[in-house]
């Protein structure tokens, strides 16, 4: 059964305290936070201050999408703010070991997420020291959507490749972000994906816990790739 990340990104802005909580209350495992700087994606959302408001309105995991040019300068900011996993792209790091180093120096659970057109070999020489590799399956910056199909092969690929890692690596989780909703869950979990970051899906449902619990039960009997 995978883990649930519910993103804030499709919450109410106005009540984002209250989102968080009935989150919670519907059985998400985890709140994800996309922070956005208007550079690395076309949008703003949120900073530090936002992130320590929402870790005192929950007590659900933060997981901090850092969706930012250079974010290595905010990596103790928003641990201090509460941030359980911090997750940076690829594509916004030349020296990608160095900030991965930084994350885990800061407490933090290290991700590393890859955009659509981003291979998952862009990976392989530092797989074996996350905690979390993300697949993005929409074009990052904006919530609702449609899923990119080709992110179901990166998954398998990276399912792959995480386990064949040699002994005494880490087994980083893997998370699939973006457009994720009942139709492709089992697709996603199946092709290996660990973690299912819902927004539009859980925060604009009827019934949040009836989509929690669905997303978390479409892939059960699945074998994966």
């Amino acid at each position: 059964m995978p883990t649930v990340s519910a993103s804030i990104l499709a919450a109410d802005f106005a009540a984002l305290g209250a989102a968080a909580q009935a989150a919670a209350a519907a059985g998400a495992d985890l709140l994800h936070i996309d922070v956005m700087d208007g550079r690395f994606v076309p949008n703003i959302t949120v900073g530090p201050d936002v992130v320590r408001c929402l870790k005192r309105a929950t007590s659900l995991p933060l997981e901090v999408h850092l969706m930012i040019v250079e974010p290595w300068h905010h990596l103790d900011a928003f641990r201090a703010a509460g941030a359980s996993r911090l997750i940076v792209h690829v594509e916004a790091c030349p020296h990608l070991h160095r900030v991965v180093s930084a994350i885990r120096n800061a407490g933090a659970g290290a991700g590393v997420a890859l955009n659509p057109h981003t291979p998952p070999s862009a990976l392989d020489y530092i797989l074996g020291e996350l905690d979390l590799a993300l697949v993005m399956s929409v074009n990052p910056g904006f919530g609702g959507q449609d899923f990119i199909p080709s992110a179901l092969d990166k998954l398998s690929r990276l399912r792959r490749a995480i386990d064949a890692l040699p002994a005494g690596s880490r087994r980083p989780l893997l998370e699939v972000d973006g457009g994720v909703v009942l139709g492709n869950a089992a697709g996603a979990a199946r092709a290996g994906a660990d973690i299912l970051v819902a927004g539009t899906a859980l925060f604009c449902a009827p019934d949040m816990g009836a989509a929690v619990a669905a997303l978390k039960s479409a892939p059960e009997g699945s074998v994966r790739r």
